[in-house]
């Protein structure tokens, strides 16, 4: 999240880690922005920061042209950010999975082969995974399944790479151990992205979210043996 306020440690220790291939987290609904407010004003409110209401915004993004330039204005200097940091572009995403949003997607794809993007998070969780692991526990398809399977015929149409599967939206802020030890024997076919929100301690922003046991739960050699046993390669996206 090339805006954020720890973006400049972030990339320090990116770079002190070469084999770890680093995403841009393209930010539209949260925080400042890194252009400067007077320029894409359509964007903000506030204290010039981005609209964190994800409808209204949604609704002003398709509907309003004025609105869509300053959003394509927005989504070019991050990234122009990003390549100013240095570090190869693995992929993309949207915070919050506004990428889902037809006018991002569109944006993304157009600007986003300016600047070398090969791959496209798909946030394509499939129920069926989780109820198989989870027996107990009740899933639901997502209202926006819709969106997912048009967001992955754009990226398909523009020849980029994506994944096949997501987990981490149904536990957001809560893949601890115990969950991803039950999960990995029932990974479906094709790329699976599990993805977490780790941090060596709570942050007061998302007081729900488990930071400092997803962190332990990526360090866990009880689970690398887990992925071991069952053959399960690790990967990037740059390698699809």
């Amino acid at each position: 999240m090339v805006g954020g306020t720890a973006a400049a440690d972030a990339v320090t220790r990116a770079r002190r880690l070469p084999e770890l291939h680093v995403g841009l987290h393209l930010n539209l609904i949260d925080g400042h922005p890194v252009l400067p407010a007077v320029e894409i004003r359509q964007l903000l409110r506030g204290k010039d920061e981005f609209d964190r209401n994800m409808a209204r915004s949604a609704v002003r993004f398709f509907f309003m042209p004025r609105v869509r330039r300053a959003l394509a204005m927005e989504i070019r200097a991050q990234f122009e950010a990003f390549r100013a940091t240095g570090l190869p572009l693995d992929h993309v995403n949207g915070h919050k999975h506004m990428h889902l949003h037809p006018s991002v997607a569109t944006l993304i794809i157009d600007i986003g082969r300016d600047y070398g993007m090969k791959a496209v998070r798909v946030p394509s969780e499939p129920v069926a995974v989780l109820r198989r692991a989870f027996p107990e526990e009740r899933y639901r398809s997502p209202p926006y399944r819709p969106w997912v399977v048009a967001l992955r015929r754009r990226l398909q149409r523009a020849g980029l790479c994506a994944n096949d599967h997501l987990f981490g939206l149904a536990w957001s802020g809560g893949m601890v151990e115990a969950r991803i030890s039950r999960l990995i024997p029932h990974l479906p076919e094709g790329v699976s992205e599990i993805y977490f929100h780790p941090a060596a301690q709570r942050v007061p922003a998302a007081p729900g979210y488990w930071r400092a046991e997803e962190l332990a739960t990526l360090l866990s050699p009880v689970l690398r043996d887990r992925i071991a046993e069952f053959g399960i390669r690790l990967a990037r996206y740059g390698d699809l």
